[in-house]
């Protein structure tokens, strides 16, 4: 069971507020690792941070804008009938396990979760494939709200719309339910931040925690003498590796000439004319000084390097 919360009459920062005590469906994909936009170490930032995100852009907007005319594409191909929840749920059982869901279909035991995707991300949705990170956020769903199906329409923009059910499964729904306790016990509780993924969303939550140096020197333990040779020989292989794709570019290159583009059944590369223009800034700092200075804006950030002692 569920705790229903209605959220129509509370203000967009009560909500966000509501959003940051629980992890929601969004976040479920990122504590498992699926979720290209976050990771467990920017889902931890969220929850425990004293200052309320809003995070928006142009393609969440455009996803909320088409919410409603996703939910009409889904009733036409369906003939369902589905209802706002106006609702934030709570799982009574895991009551760190929070739902605010698009739609409830009526008359039966499922809700729908509305998507766009651009044509650029259409192959994420060919036959019968969903994103792994929107099929966690439908089970998280499930779990919280206790219904057995969950519905996922998507309106890929200037192509079509494709829609799939999801059913219970107890197993996934379990170790879900597993993954996200670990997560909320373990770390936000105790302010314990998760280890990080190597992803670039993780490099950018680490740069923010610690945006400065304070020019001292720490004793390096031993135990990063083994990862920091695996570096070194990681940094030597993608460097073998990115002069083999030179080798292979300039041999293509050799062959096509003066053509612009070369083509058969499985590829077509091209090589095109590029006109760049660029401001001289040795020039305009040497003849408009106080020009340059008026257009020049500086930035501080964190350097990174590995040398042998």
């Amino acid at each position: 069971m569920a705790i229903k919360v209605p959220t129509a009459n509370i203000s967009h920062e009560e909500w966000l507020r509501m959003r940051q005590g629980g992890i929601g469906g969004s976040d479920a994909g990122g504590i498992c690792g699926l979720n290209p936009y976050a990771s467990p170490m920017s889902v931890y930032h969220e929850k425990v941070s004293q200052d309320v995100e809003d995070i928006d852009n142009e393609a969440m907007r455009q996803g909320r804008d088409l919410e409603e005319y996703v939910a009409k594409r889904f009733m036409e191909a369906t003939g369902l009938k589905v209802r706002r929840s106006n609702a934030m749920y709570r799982s009574e059982e895991h009551p760190f396990m929070i739902a605010d869901v698009d739609r409830l279909i009526v008359g039966e035991d499922a809700g729908l979760e509305c998507k766009t995707a651009s044509p650029y991300n259409s192959d994420k949705w060919k036959e019968e494939e969903i994103p792994p990170h929107y099929v966690i956020q439908c089970y998280h769903y499930m779990a919280v709200t206790g219904r057995k199906a969950w519905y996922i329409a998507v309106v890929i923009l200037g192509q079509g719309f494709k829609f799939r059910k999801l059913s219970w499964d107890e197993e996934l729904v379990q170790d879900l339910i597993s993954i996200e306790e670990n997560f909320w016990n373990n770390h936000v509780v105790p302010r314990v931040m998760p280890d990080p993924d190597g992803s670039e969303i993780s490099e950018k939550v680490i740069n923010r925690y610690y945006p400065r140096a304070s020019r001292e020197t720490i004793a390096l333990p031993a135990e990063f003498d083994q990862q920091l040779r695996r570096r070194e020989e990681i940094l030597e292989l993608e460097g073998r590796l990115a002069q083999e794709r030179k080798l292979i570019d300039q041999k293509i290159k050799m062959f096509m000439g003066e053509y612009e583009a070369a083509a058969n059944e499985r590829y077509r590369v091209s090589w095109s004319n590029v006109d760049t223009v660029r401001i001289d800034s040795r020039r305009l700092k040497q003849e408009q000084p106080e020009l340059y200075r008026s257009f020049s804006m500086s930035s501080q950030s964190r350097r990174f390097t590995v040398k042998a002692a």
